[in-house]
């Protein structure tokens, strides 16, 4: 989605609305695609004292699988984001603003990059995941498996032998 935003540099207008559904599920994150559902972004560009502004909300739903136990996961999540827009750069590596071109703003392209830095370095299930057994493969958050977790490191197997 291209927003044109120069009615807004220009001073003739002070706000533009934002009400829009992007679609990612093409995105590919960690090996899936977990945005299948269109991804809701709703805000307001606006201009006061010289300065655009973007800020927005973005509500989706991650569908994909937890880290340790390898569960589905279907979860909601939201984040903000707010962004200051110029249309030239004094310090072309300046990081907190968004140049754009001919006063255009491709929104889509924007969003997206939010929505990945919003991702948790780990998936998990719930905050307590027990994972899976490592040696059977069982679910643990399902129950407790049969396996003798017994096993000494063979490195100091010498000092089990004094124990026994």
């Amino acid at each position: 989605m291209l927003l044109q935003l120069q009615s807004l540099f220009v001073g003739e207008k002070k706000e533009l609305p934002i009400d829009c559904r992007l679609d990612f599920s093409a995105l590919e994150w960690n090996g899936t695609y977990p945005f299948r559902e269109p991804v809701s972004v709703s805000g307001l560009v606006s201009y006061s004292a010289g300065v655009v502004t973007l800020k927005a909300d973005v509500q989706y739903r991650y569908e994909g699988g937890c880290d340790r136990c390898a569960a589905s996961i279907s979860q909601e999540r939201r984040f903000t984001m707010e962004h200051i827009l110029v249309v030239s750069l004094n310090h072309e590596e300046n990081d907190s603003f968004v140049l754009i071109d001919n006063y255009q703003l491709p929104l889509d392209e924007l969003v997206e990059e939010d929505l990945i830095l919003d991702q948790p370095s780990k998936v998990l299930c719930k905050e307590d995941c027990r994972g899976l057994c490592a040696l059977c493969g069982k679910n643990l958050n399902e129950g407790d498996c049969d396996c003798r977790h017994e096993t000494v490191d063979p490195r100091l197997a010498a000092l089990q032998q004094l124990l026994d």
